[in-house]
């Protein structure tokens, strides 16, 4: 990863931040789900701890020529009111590293039950029994909103940066453009 493109948005009296950037970042998620290769990794610089929004900065990380690839998509082209998209650029090398991750709650106590009925072959009483109602795991991450093509649901996706280590660390992204093991640099 030699190379960034970071989008920012504008100050907008009609819409707030955290609703471009989930509009964003959906575009951008289905302009990385066609390029169908899990080289172009993302990250946030504006983000901060405890705090559940991602900030008003996307960067895009990867090499020129998959950067100019999704670029020539047009992913931001129906954004480009709200957005400002910069060059692409090169990595500065005093760069550090970090992981940029999906992390998903295991938020549903029902779904998790219907589950283990299932595996277990044990009646709903018994299920319930072992997984209680405050079961569910709340996640104080910050997250985006997207929206399932498949299934038109909302849903958030939380994302989890890890802390800044010295040594990249080589890798496949998602779709997404996050990944549980490859780092991303961070300047």
């Amino acid at each position: 990863m030699n190379a960034y493109l970071e989008i920012s948005i504008r100050p907008d009296p009609e819409f707030i931040p955290t609703t471009l950037m989930n509009i964003l970042f959906g575009e951008l998620h289905r302009a990385l789900a066609a390029h169908g290769r899990r080289n172009i990794g993302v990250s946030f610089p504006d983000v901060r701890e405890n705090s559940r929004s991602l900030g008003t900065r996307l960067r895009i990380h990867g090499d020129a020529s998959s950067l100019g690839a999704l670029t020539m998509s047009g992913c931001t082209a129906g954004l480009l009111d709200h957005i400002e998209v910069g060059e692409i650029t090169q990595v500065p090398t005093d760069a550090r590293h970090r992981v940029v991750r999906r992390v998903q709650a295991k938020s549903s106590p029902e779904r998790q039950r219907r589950r283990l009925m299932a595996r277990k072959g044990i009646d709903a009483e018994a299920a319930r029994q072992t997984i209680p109602d405050c079961a569910a795991e709340r996640l104080n991450l910050p997250y985006l909103i997207l929206t399932s093509k498949s299934t038109g649901e909302q849903f958030r996706l939380f994302v989890e940066h890890l802390p800044i280590q010295q040594q990249a660390v080589e890798g496949e992204f998602s779709a997404y453009g996050l990944s549980a093991i490859a780092t991303v640099p961070w300047f």
